[in-house]
């Protein structure tokens, strides 16, 4: 008898809301459960917007090609368009393309998973990664349906993105420098499953980066840099160079790349007035020294030129 009636009690107390250690954000105290990490599927996509204080805002699909990386690990997430995977290899601006591993959604940076997430995603959870090549130190400020994160560096720079748990990935990734300035924003615009078609990922490297503004009158500036194999991956499949050009009234650029055989292998010109922005291109095979030369007259001149190297793979889900 006594046994019938701690089973009665045991189920009416398991009954009602709050009692026998069940998780409710009233009656415990604001406690919520954590989110877990969810299983992706090939096909899987987000399209995002991406804004730079340096380039003209673009747009990404996102796309699972493959669920075994890294020995089954990790996924791999590529991009709908070759031409944006091309772009954003040469820019450099989005940290979550190629690899991803399976336990905490992590990329990798420079070979190196970096574990901007951690799962379960707890509130008042605290850890460090590095991205952007910066430290961060990230805590779980609120979890629900959605958790919203904080990341910091001594320096005064500030990641804040939302991962929202219903998306399986982030809503928000906004990068904010020690001046105030966002150096990435990145919104979720869409999602879904099931693509289908070719996708596409490039392992860039940078190579060479420059800007160069109203430098006066019959001013040449001339670098180099040399393009060596991929530390693991060997020879690169191209080039991929990326330009703005803008003169104004009365001036002119000329712009020169040359082989290490002195070979001209990209020439172009800008007369008075004439402007250029967001080009995009490829040289094949590249290996080693090139030689870049820019020649500016006149007192307005705008020129911004940007060299990666890339390892491009494709998939067809």
């Amino acid at each position: 008898m006594r046994g019938a009636v701690a089973a009665l009690i045991f189920l009416i107390g398991t009954s009602i809301p709050g009692c026998m250690g069940l998780l409710d954000s009233e009656d415990s105290g604001g406690m919520v459960a954590p989110l877990d990490v969810p299983e992706w599927e090939v096909g899987d996509w987000w399209l995002y917007t991406f804004s730079t204080p340096d380039y003209y805002d673009d747009s990404a699909r996102l796309v699972i090609a493959n669920t075994d990386e890294e020995n089954g690990d990790a996924y791999m997430l590529a991009i709908s368009s070759e031409a944006e995977a091309l772009r954003h290899a040469v820019l450099n601006h989005n940290p979550f393309l190629g690899r991803i591993t399976k336990d905490n959604l992590s990329p990798f940076e420079n070979g190196v998973q970096q574990d901007v997430l951690i799962f379960p995603i707890i509130e008042g959870e605290t850890w460090s990664f590095t991205l952007f090549s910066i430290e961060w130190t990230a805590t779980v400020s609120s979890v629900d349906e959605e958790a919203i994160i904080t990341a910091s560096n001594s320096d005064g720079s500030r990641l804040d993105y939302v991962y929202d748990g219903e998306v399986g990935l982030f809503s928000t990734f906004i990068w904010t420098d020690p001046t105030g300035v966002e150096q990435l924003r990145m919104m979720l615009a869409d999602h879904g499953s099931g693509h289908t078609g070719e996708v596409h990922f490039v392992r860039g490297g940078d190579l060479f980066n420059g800007v160069w503004e109203d430098q006066g009158n019959d001013v040449e500036i001339r670098d180099s840099f040399l393009v060596s194999d991929h530390p693991t991956d060997g020879e690169w499949d191209e080039m991929i160079y990326f330009l703005d050009a803008d003169s104004g009234s009365g001036s002119s650029i000329s712009f020169t790349l040359r082989d290490h055989a002195s070979v001209s292998i990209l020439a172009d010109f800008w007369g008075p007035g004439a402007s250029e922005w967001g080009t995009l291109g490829t040289i094949p095979y590249p290996s080693g020294e090139y030689t870049m030369t820019a020649t500016f007259t006149g007192s307005s001149t705008y020129l911004k030129v940007r060299f990666s190297a890339g390892i491009s793979q494709s998939w067809t889900i």
